[in-house]
């Protein structure tokens, strides 16, 4: 219960308040929505993403990690083509699952559930929380793959969902800055003698950094409020349910496979089970592919995520017991 209460008070009522005020202001006021998704993408997304990538300490177990977190894309990147064919979608709507399933909020509610689950009382030892710092550098990985793919693979996605060309969507993810900060940060922490946080312009990094998720969040409610909410359809219930739930079925046979830790095994169980990315909502929108079923699948996800990451947690405990 105190997850419940913590994801809760901590992540949801923050995040609803944010949206609630993009959802009034875009009432109120004729905003340009694609404008805002354009400073998230192009100017937000990319600084945040050399940012933790650039001040992170990485644990020697990255690549195995790194492995995991492709493995769970194209897992969830399959099951989303199984219940296309089986609901017989047009690719726009096959491909705004794919996005749903298989790209989550690893940032804004991954990183502090983490940061919560192990600081408590199962792993404080005299006090300290001495496993804290690897999970949280194991959640940066995953953090670094899902911002990464989604805001470039995503946007191919997207993009073919929206029919356009392979090619135009190709020529459209090349434009991506994200694309090209991530290889620049691994370049400057680990080629380049030099601690780019002593460089007059760091303190600049570090203000966008931190504008990026408030951003996201106003956008969709902006969004929203050009959007009819109502009772979610079948397959918006069908991607909540399997992103919620499905997340942490797959990241269990993952484990398995690859015989992670069990410390390792709770960190990943438990990541795999936050609600759908905000900037899939985002993405469909600059795209133009569904952008109420991703903007009600985001919400919705969200908004049962309290509920469902309890469960996980308590059933990583018990399934992985350390």
């Amino acid at each position: 219960m105190n997850v419940f209460f913590y994801v809760l008070t901590n992540n949801i009522l923050p995040i609803i308040f944010i949206v609630a005020l993009g959802y009034i202001m875009s009432r109120r006021f004729p905003l340009d929505v694609k404008t805002l998704s354009r400073t998230n993408f192009y100017v937000f997304v990319p600084v945040f993403t050399f940012y933790l990538i650039y001040t992170t300490d990485l644990p020697d177990s990255i690549l195995l990690v790194l492995l995991f977190a492709v493995c769970m894309l194209v897992l969830n990147y399959l099951l989303a083509r199984l219940i296309a064919r089986v609901r017989h979608y047009d690719i726009s709507m096959r491909n705004a699952m794919m996005n749903a399933l298989m790209f989550y909020n690893s940032g804004n509610i991954g990183i502090p559930l983490v940061t919560l689950v192990f600081s408590s009382v199962p792993f404080l030892i005299n006090g300290e929380t001495p496993f804290l710092a690897q999970a949280l550098a194991i959640q940066v990985i995953i953090l670094v793959v899902q911002n990464g793919t989604t805001n470039t693979l995503g946007f191919y996605i997207a993009g073919v969902g929206s029919h356009m060309s392979w090619k135009d969507a190709l020529k459209s993810v090349l434009q991506i800055p994200t694309m090209y900060t991530i290889p620049l940060a691994f370049l400057l922490k680990y080629l380049i003698p030099y601690d780019f946080t002593q460089f007059p312009l760091w303190a600049a990094i570090k203000y966008l950094k931190e504008g990026l998720v408030p951003l996201a969040l106003f956008t969709l409610g902006a969004q929203l409020a050009r959007t009819k909410i109502t009772r979610p359809s079948a397959d918006i219930s069908i991607a909540v349910i399997l992103r919620l739930l499905g997340g942490p079925i797959l990241a269990l046979l993952l484990i398995l496979i690859f015989h992670f830790d069990t410390f390792t095994s709770q960190v990943l169980m438990i990541s795999s089970a936050v609600p759908t990315a905000l900037n899939t909502a985002l993405i469909a929108v600059e795209r133009d592919n569904q952008p109420e079923f991703a903007s009600q699948t985001v919400l919705y996800a969200t908004l049962l995520s309290p509920v469902t990451l309890a469960l996980v947690v308590y059933l990583s405990r018990l399934v992985f017991p350390m």
